[in-house]
């Protein structure tokens, strides 16, 4: 219980700050530790240290992680957090608790039928929205989202929580800024307009999360702050 503990000790005084600068609660903040190509003794550790919340950027690799560490780690909460296929819904209904990268109608329509192929009553899903001019990035364009939305709200077994987004990466992270105060704002205009809240705003990395959270994330996903730099 080395290096990963200090490295969240410290991950979560950077939070603390950064809530006090914003006048928010520190609880009002998850971490969640994004595990691509970390190994399983390393996510076991993560767990150990106190993290419950895990996610996954591929289904393949969550296939091959995620069932070698629920006996051990049963307060666990995984999240998809990468692209999502079509074609890979069906694994992803059985391995992850969240998807955090719900884009368009297809995907809705495909988590739902399998949900209810694996007998899954509700998926909560947040809706990832695609603020980045970057073809990389994926989610749904801000002028189609009040309409994939309300596509959502009306599916039986999908509970949408909020939204998520992926900004291009800025060295210097005041660049990002803006990219956090517009999902904000997004969501705070979808409230407006469905009459309804959407509590759970997932956004900021390693090198920015202290800007997310000063404009109103409450999930933030931390790879190489936590665990160290990738191996590959």
């Amino acid at each position: 219980m080395g290096r990963i503990k200090e490295n969240l000790e410290r991950i979560r005084e950077e939070i603390e700050k950064a809530c006090a600068r914003a006048g928010r609660k520190s609880e009002e903040v998850k971490i969640l530790a994004a595990t691509k190509t970390r190994t399983p003794e390393e996510i076991l550790e993560a767990y150990e240290a106190g993290i419950r919340l895990f996610g996954e950027n591929r289904v393949q690799e969550a296939r091959e992680k995620i069932p070698l560490l629920k006996e051990k780690m049963e307060k666990a909460q995984w999240h998809m957090i990468g692209h999502l296929q079509t074609n890979k819904v069906k694994y992803a209904v059985n391995l992850f608790d969240w998807i955090e990268t719900l884009d368009r109608k297809a995907l809705a329509d495909e988590l739902v039928k399998r949900a209810e192929k694996a007998g899954r009553e509700r998926i909560p899903v947040l809706v990832e929205v695609k603020l980045s001019p970057e073809e990389s990035k994926h989610g749904c364009p801000p002028e189609e989202l009040e309409e994939l939305l309300s596509y959502a709200l009306q599916l039986p077994r999908l509970e949408v929580k909020g939204f998520m987004t992926v900004p291009p990466y800025y060295e210097e992270v005041e660049l990002v800024r803006p990219f956090f105060m517009r999902l904000r704002e997004i969501r705070d205009r979808m409230e407006e307009q469905f009459g309804r809240e959407f509590p759970e705003l997932s956004m900021g990395m390693s090198h920015d999360f202290t800007v997310a959270v000063e404009e109103g994330a409450t999930i933030v996903r931390i790879g190489t702050a936590l665990f160290g730099p990738r191996k590959y």
